[in-house]
């Protein structure tokens, strides 16, 4: 039977792990189900909730409260910084292509392989499915606004990372930590909180060490099972074997820490985006006759949505959310892979980070939405969910072409896998670290114990269908944003000071560079 991703908090939160081998959901998979569905019910209600209707105010469709906290960050921070996405996006290219680099700056990898590893986190399965979801669910209208709530989270990501760099711990070894965990905790407590710094950054690295698992490897290994069997329906009854090849593979460069996966990440991540640009780009120079078409469509639908997609406002709140969930601006993620980076101007990587928005929502995520709307297929006339809706896009080409999405699948899983478990190692080596070498002696049984538990859950995950843990782990990814973007506001007038600066030096480098050519 084939297999395709679930979506649950109605329709519009990609999360729900279904099971590679159809029959595998014994008392087992029941029992954790069973554990934690209270607990989603819990974190939906809060997370979710709606303050639009909470005032009596009906605007056609639910507003959670994650996402107005989302949006009203990434507008903020965007005036704030008078719009440091725009003007700082020539400099970021810049920094990426090693412009400004210099030796024995403090960090472990460069500029191009911390965007490497942040973006190969955020760039997933939801760029395929989601999308087509959000269409689904708004119309061609989504795209617009999807693209308008990426160009905002740019503003976001730059903040984060700055911060990120700028409260950075050189250890001992030479080896960095960071997140937002760190700025949190010292950042607030340069200002006089320090017992609210040190709560948020124990509630996001709570939340990031157990969200890891689930949408971080669980769902990945499970969704890349699936497709594989799908393709390859002769693997039928393998999928446990295939679980424990991609722990294997993920394995064998975690061990590495962050230098180790920023190798994998800066080569596999420009090739599996390549290729599924490429791809969007053969499906749509084929259908180029509908790509004027597909602009007003956009523009129309985005303005103009009739009440069954819920409006106006309601196809905005629909691309507003698709954006939320696929780039993680306003989440911190990135920061933990950012702050290890080889600079010594915190504000340097803040710019790089902006890019990350934009290459996954603004470029990959609108792919899709082209690919299914020139196709003809944003009606979705066969009710179909997710994956199979872009598929099905794909296919109005050639018949094999939807198998060049297999090993795109893979590719994107496997990098999201790898940058969020050394996400979720850092979160829990913040919280357990100290009392590792206090008690062992060593402060890396805190890493290697957490990473050889993701593993194992790697390979589990490809064979059950553990939804409500899944769930859980996504609602406690959105939690981050919660402690996160309190501290984000508080710490704003630093990195405005940061940036001032910097901008100043940077006009002063600008010149010396052009007297020395």
């Amino acid at each position: 039977m084939r297999k395709t991703l679930a979506f649950c908090i109605s329709g519009l939160l990609p999360l729900t792990t279904l099971s590679a081998q159809s029959q595998t959901s014994g008392s087992f998979s029941d029992s954790v189900n069973n554990f934690f569905s209270p607990i989603v019910k819990f974190l939906d209600a809060v997370l979710f909730w709606d303050p639009v209707a909470a005032l009596g105010i009906d605007a056609g469709i639910k507003i959670p409260f994650i996402i107005i906290w989302l949006v009203f960050g990434a507008l903020f921070f965007t005036i704030y910084f008078r719009f440091i996405n725009l003007r700082g996006f020539r400099h970021a290219i810049e920094l990426v292509m090693g412009k400004f680099d210099k030796e024995g700056h403090d960090g472990e990898i460069s500029h191009f392989q911390a965007i490497a590893t942040a973006t190969a986190s955020t760039v997933g399965l939801g760029n395929i499915a989601g999308v087509a979801v959000a269409i689904s669910l708004g119309g061609p209208g989504a795209t617009f606004w999807l693209i308008v709530a990426g160009l905002l989270g740019m503003s976001t990501k730059f903040t984060e990372c700055t911060l990120g760099v700028k409260y950075r711990k050189i250890n001992p070894d030479n080896t960095v930590s960071g997140g937002p965990m760190y700025y949190l905790k010292e950042g607030l407590a340069k200002r006089g909180w320090s017992k609210l710094g040190k709560t948020l950054s124990v509630m996001f690295a709570i939340f990031a060490a157990i969200g890891a698992f689930g949408i971080g490897n669980m769902f990945q290994s499970n969704q890349v099972v699936a497709q594989t069997v799908i393709t390859f329906p002769q693997l039928e009854g393998y999928q446990i074997w295939i679980g424990i090849a991609i722990a294997i593979l993920v394995g064998v460069v975690i061990i590495g820490g962050i230098k180790g996966i920023a190798k994998v990440n800066d080569k596999l991540f420009p090739i599996m985006a390549i290729l599924y640009i490429t791809s969007c780009l053969v499906v749509i120079g084929i259908n180029y006759r509908h790509i004027d078409d597909a602009f007003l469509t956009i523009l129309n639908g985005a303005f103009n949505a009739d009440a069954a997609k819920g409006g106006f406002i309601g196809v905005m709140i629909i691309g507003f959310r698709r954006a939320a969930f696929s780039n993680e601006a306003g989440i911190g993620s990135a920061a933990i892979a950012h702050s290890t980076v080889k600079t010594q101007k915190p504000v340097t990587e803040g710019i790089v980070a902006l890019l990350e928005p934009f290459i996954d929502t603004v470029v990959i995520c609108t792919m899709t939405a082209l690919v299914i709307i020139v196709t003809g297929l944003y009606d979705n006339p066969q009710n179909l969910n997710g994956a199979d809706l872009t598929s099905a896009a794909f296919s109005t080409v050639s018949s094999w072409f939807p198998y060049l999405l297999l090993p795109t699948i893979i590719l994107f899983a496997y990098t999201t896998i790898i940058s969020w478990s050394y996400y979720g190692a850092t979160s829990f080596d913040y919280l357990l670290g100290d009392t590792c070498e206090k008690t062992f002696g060593k402060r890396i049984y805190a890493t290697r114990f957490y990473q050889i538990i993701f593993l194992i859950v790697t390979a589990i995950g490809s064979v059950l269908s553990l939804s409500a843990l899944v769930d859980f782990s996504d609602m406690l990814i959105l939690s981050m944003a919660v402690p996160n973007i309190i501290g984000l506001l508080i710490l704003a007038p630093e990195v405005r000071t940061e940036l001032k600066e910097y901008m100043k030096w940077l006009k002063t480098e600008r010149k010396l560079m052009k007297n020395k050519a």
